[in-house]
C-alpha cells in the first residue's frame, strides 16, 4: 500500500489498536458505509424533532443540529463510526433557559458551549476520560440503555389541542406494538439472510411498505411535525453583548459543555472497543467544539455524541467517516427535498429499531458479573446505572469516579503495615520498615504504627517499600518526629524515592546531611525539620 492510500485509509478509518488489521476503503465498504448512514439518518429524524420539543425549541433547530453536529463531528471526530446529534441529557438542561430567556439565548450558549469544548480539546483533557473506572462504564453504558428505552414509551402517546398527553386508543396502540415486534423480528431475522442490507433499514422498508399499502392508522413520523425546510442560515445569535448576558448563559455552557464531552468521550471508548479504535480523546474534543460553535450560528440547538446511532452504524457495518457523513447529508436532503416521503414512515418502525439498540447495547453479562466483582464495584455500577436514569449521564460518571476514588483510597489505606528490626548499621537504634502509600486515607494507621514511649532514642524510617504522596503525609511524618522531638529521641527517613525526596525537600522538612542520591542502594539517612507546616 503506498502512503497516500494508507494516509487516506488513516483518515477514513481512524487510529487502529492493530494497524495490519486495519479496514481498507473498497467500493463495498463505501457501499456498506452509505447505507448504514441512510440508516441512521432514519433514526436521527425522530430523536432530533423529540429533543426539540423537550427543549421548547421548533423542530428544525434539532433537526439543523443534527446535520450539522453529525457533519462536523463525522469529518474531524477522534473516532470513524461515531454518530453525533441533538440529544435529551442536553435538551433537559436546555428547557429551563429557553423557558426564562429565549431561543436566542439558547443559541448563544450553544456557542460559548463550543469554545469551552475547544478549549479542553486544546488543553488535552480528553485524556482523563482514562480515570473512569469500568464499572462505571457499565453503568453509563446500562443507565444509557434504560434511558433511551424509557424514552421510546413517549411513542405510544399522543397529545391533544388542549395539550393534554395520553395513551394511544386500544386499537391503535396495539397496531402500533405489533409493529414494534415486527420490525424488531425482521432486525433479528435479516442477518440470517443476508448481510448486504443493514438489517434496521430492511425493517424500517418492510415495515413501511406494510403500513401504506394495507393503510394501516398507526402515528407517522410527519404526525411530530412538518420537517420542510431551507438550508440552515447563518445568524448572529440576537442576545445583548453584556456581562449581565454571560453571567445569564455561562453556567449553562459549563454544564453543557461538560455533558456532552463526558457523553461522546465514553460512547468514544465503547465504539472504540467494538470497532479496534484508540486513542483521539483530545481530536473528539475539539471536533465536538467547533460543531457546537458553527451550530449557534446557524440557529440549532447543539448535540454531542448518541450511543443510540452509534450502535446502529457500528451494527450495520459503518466503519468509516463516510458513514457519518452520509447520515448527515441525507438528514439534510429530507429537510430540503424529501420530507414529504420520510413523513410517511411509521414510528412503529423507528421504535422498533431503538428497542433493538437498547437491547444490544445494555450489558446483561453485567448482571451475571455483579456477584463475581467486589461489592464495591458492583455498588458502583448500580449506582451510576440509577443515577444515570434519575437525574443525568453527568452527575452519575462524576458519582461513579468519586465513589470508585473513595473506594481505591480505602482499600490503599488498608495496606500500611511496618515491620519493625534492630538497626544494622546504628548500633541501638530501631528501624521502622514501612509497607504502603502514606497518604491522606492512611495517616492514621500510620501513626500507629509507632510505640515512641518505649522506642530507643534513635529511630529510623524506612521508605523502601512506601511511597510520601501528598501533604497529608508531609504532615505526618512531621507530627511523628514532633512527638519523639518531645520526649528528646530523635528520628531518621531512610531509602527516599527521587518524587519522595523531592516533595519532602520542597516543603522544607527533610534535613540532607550528605550527597547520597536517595535512590543509591547504599543507605542515606535524613533527618525531618519540625515545624514547617
Amino acid at each position: 500500500m503506498s502512503p497516500f492510500q494508507d494516509s487516506l485509509n488513516r483518515f477514513w478509518f481512524g487510529p487502529s489498536i492493530n494497524a495490519s488489521n486495519r479496514p481498507v476503503m473498497t467500493k463495498a465498504q463505501a457501499g456498506t458505509d452509505v447505507l448504514s448512514g441512510f440508516t441512521v439518518s432514519l433514526a436521527l429524524v425522530p430523536e432530533a424533532v423529540a429533543f426539540a420539543f423537550v427543549a421548547g425549541l421548533v423542530p428544525l433547530a434539532g433537526l439543523y443540529a443534527a446535520f450539522i453536529v453529525g457533519l462536523i463531528t463525522a469529518l474531524m471526530g477522534g473516532r470513524p463510526g461515531m454518530i453525533s446529534g441533538a440529544t435529551g441529557a442536553l435538551a433537559v438542561v436546555m428547557v429551563s433557559l429557553v423557558t426564562a430567556h429565549g431561543p436566542q439565548y439558547l443559541f448563544a450558549t450553544v456557542v460559548l458551549m463550543g469554545l469551552l469544548q475547544l478549549l479542553a480539546g486544546a488543553l488535552r483533557w480528553g485524556k482523563f476520560i482514562r480515570m473512569v473506572p469500568h464499572p462505571v462504564m457499565l453503568g453509563f453504558v446500562n443507565g444509557l440503555a434504560i434511558v433511551i428505552g424509557l424514552a421510546q414509551l413517549e411513542q405510544f402517546k399522543f397529545t391533544d389541542e388542549m395539550g393534554v398527553t395520553s395513551w394511544l386508543g386500544a386499537t391503535q396502540l396495539y397496531t402500533t406494538l405489533a409493529l414494534v415486534v415486527v420490525t424488531m423480528v425482521i432486525i433479528w431475522l435479516t442477518p440470517k439472510v443476508t448481510k448486504h442490507i443493514p438489517a434496521p433499514l430492511m425493517a424500517i422498508g418492510l415495515v413501511t411498505a406494510l403500513v401504506l399499502v394495507f393503510d394501516v392508522n398507526v402515528p407517522r413520523v410527519g404526525d411530530l411535525a412538518s420537517l420542510a425546510g431551507g438550508f440552515p442560515s447563518f445568524v448572529v445569535p440576537d442576545v445583548p453583548f453584556t456581562l449581565e448576558t454571560l453571567l445569564i448563559i455561562l453556567p449553562y455552557a459549563i454544564i453543557l459543555a461538560a455533558i456532552g464531552l463526558i457523553e461522546s468521550l465514553l460512547t468514544l471508548n465503547l465504539v472504540g472497543e467494538m470497532t479496534d479504535q484508540r486513542g483521539g480523546a483530545s481530536q473528539e474534543c475539539v471536533a465536538q467544539g467547533a460543531s457546537n460553535l458553527v451550530t449557534g450560528f446557524f440557529a440549532g440547538m447543539g448535540g454531542c455524541a448518541m450511543i443510540g446511532q452509534s450502535m446502529i452504524n457500528v451494527k450495520s457495518g459503518g466503519r468509516s467517516r463516510l458513514a457519518g457523513i452520509s447520515a448527515a447529508l441525507f438528514l439534510l436532503s429530507y429537510i430540503l427535498f424529501a420530507a414529504s416521503y420520510i413523513e410517511l414512515i411509521p414510528i412503529a418502525a423507528l421504535t422498533g429499531v431503538m428497542f433493538m439498540v437498547v437491547i444490544g447495547t445494555f450489558a446483561w453479562t453485567s448482571l451475571k458479573t455483579l456477584r463475581r466483582v467486589p461489592r464495591a464495584d458492583a455498588l458502583v455500577t448500580v449506582a451510576v446505572t440509577i443515577v444515570t436514569v434519575w437525574q443525568d449521564l453527568a452527575i452519575a460518571v462524576v458519582v461513579g469516579v468519586i465513589m470508585s476514588a473513595l473506594v481505591y483510597a480505602w482499600n490503599a489505606a488498608k495496606r500500611i503495615n511496618a515491620s519493625v528490626r534492630p538497626s544494622v548499621r546504628e548500633a541501638g537504634a530501631l528501624v521502622y520498615e514501612i509497607n504502603g502509600p502514606l497518604f491522606f486515607g492512611s495517616i492514621t494507621s500510620f501513626m500507629e504504627l509507632f510505640k515512641i514511649e518505649d522506642d530507643p532514642e534513635l529511630v529510623i524510617i524506612d521508605f523502601a517499600n512506601s511511597r510520601i504522596v501528598d501533604q497529608s503525609a508531609l504532615q505526618a511524618i512531621e507530627d511523628i518526629a514532633a512527638k519523639y522531638d518531645a520526649v528528646h529521641k530523635r528520628v531518621m527517613l531512610r531509602h527516599l524515592s527521587r518524587d519522595c525526596h523531592a516533595l519532602l525537600t520542597k516543603s522544607g522538612q527533610l534535613i540532607v546531611d550528605s550527597d547520597d542520591d536517595p535512590d543509591y542502594g547504599i543507605a542515606a539517612d535524613y533527618g525531618v525539620q519540625t515545624g514547617r507546616l
